[in-house]
């Protein structure tokens, strides 16, 4: 590391303050809720508390735990916002260790399926809202528990972008970009471009085993499960919104596909008036980041939930598709940063 890169780090944090004020913000509204014992979302109220992780936490102790880490967290976004010299390594670690574990619980632990299942049915509710179909009640669909969860994942990713934008100028790299003066090793785009394709194809395949069996439920096929069973859900529809979410996974395959493939850098040819043209990065990363982060919270819950195993009856080829969703995710994360990497080019800030 030369003397320039363990020179103090003027820049200053665009997303520090961000997250900090977020943070701010939700800590007094949880701070509140642990004054008059109302509005906490994670409780009674929330319909998916079996399958969430926070079904462990007693909703007597809910709100005070989240005004503690969500205060705390914002001062700790606030410090990571000014300029930086080089903090000790005991304050860096203690520092480091409080945003990311923060930022994790924020945009992992706290969302669950609800979160997915919105963002999978979230086109046919929007485009089919108009016309009054499918025939729901939005005003149960897009509830102040949803809407906390998709806040509490928004501003999980706020801080992270904070925590490692500030990782990276405790260490004199590039706030931006990370990389620094010495070599890049695997973040290389000839690097990226190998293990980014296993990442892919791993988080193609994951996602089309789960549509397989839901498709075949909508096709009559009963794949892993009684017929009588299969009958009880074409009576009620529930085959239907399990078809859907089918087809979801199977247009996110073939998304993530692109991630490695030359028409997911410029735009094939069919597409008219964007034809040839360069696909924006922030276009194929902003979204896959987003899948990936739903589909990893929605399986911790989901999968160490005693419902979930009950209403399955235990391992089968019903379940055997979903126990693969925390690779998924990982997968689809890792092949979105790949795509990243290989795509990058010379970082605007820094000129590496």
């Amino acid at each position: 590391m030369t003397a320039t890169s363990l020179a103090p780090t003027r820049h200053r944090s665009r997303t520090a303050p961000l997250a900090a004020g977020w943070l701010a913000l939700w800590g007094v509204l949880a701070l509140i809720s642990t004054v008059t014992r109302a509005g906490y979302p994670f409780g009674a109220h929330d319909r998916d508390r079996e399958v969430n992780l926070l079904r462990l936490v007693p909703v007597s102790v809910g709100p005070a735990l989240f005004a503690a880490l969500l205060l705390t967290a914002a001062v700790v976004a606030l410090a990571m916002a000014g300029p930086v010299a080089h903090p000790s390594r005991p304050l860096r670690a203690l520092l480091l260790g409080h945003g990311w574990t923060v930022a994790f619980g924020l945009a992992v632990v706290v969302p669950d399926t609800r979160v997915l299942i919105t963002l999978g049915y979230a086109p046919i509710l929007l485009v089919g809202a108009p016309f009054g179909w499918p025939p729901v009640d939005y005003a149960d669909v897009f509830t102040w528990t949803l809407l906390c969860k998709t806040a509490a994942m928004a501003g999980g990713v706020l801080l992270a972008l904070a925590v490692l934008g500030w990782q990276r100028r405790t260490v004199g790299a590039c706030a931006a970009c990370g990389r620094g003066d010495g070599g890049r090793g695997w973040t290389t785009a000839a690097a990226a471009a190998r293990w980014g394709r296993w990442a892919a194809w791993t988080a193609a395949v994951i996602p089309t085993l789960y549509a397989l069996t839901r498709l075949a439920w909508a096709a009559g096929i009963p794949l892993g499960i009684s017929r009588d069973f299969l009958d009880e859900m074409h009576d009620s529809g529930l085959v239907w919104a399990g078809a859907g979410l089918g087809a979801f996974a199977v247009a996110g395959a073939v998304l993530t596909l692109g991630l490695v493939r030359p028409w997911g850098e410029r735009f094939p040819r069919w597409m008219v008036g964007l034809a040839g043209r360069r696909v924006p990065v922030s276009l194929a990363v902003a979204p896959a980041t987003l899948v990936a982060l739903a589909v990893t919270a929605g399986s911790l819950g989901l999968l160490t939930a005693p419902r979930f195993w009950a209403l399955t009856g235990g391992f089968s080829l019903t379940t055997l598709p979903m126990l693969l969703w925390p690779l998924w995710g990982v997968a689809l994360g890792a092949a979105a940063y790949a795509y990243l990497l290989r795509r990058r080019g010379a970082c605007r800030r820094c000129g590496r």
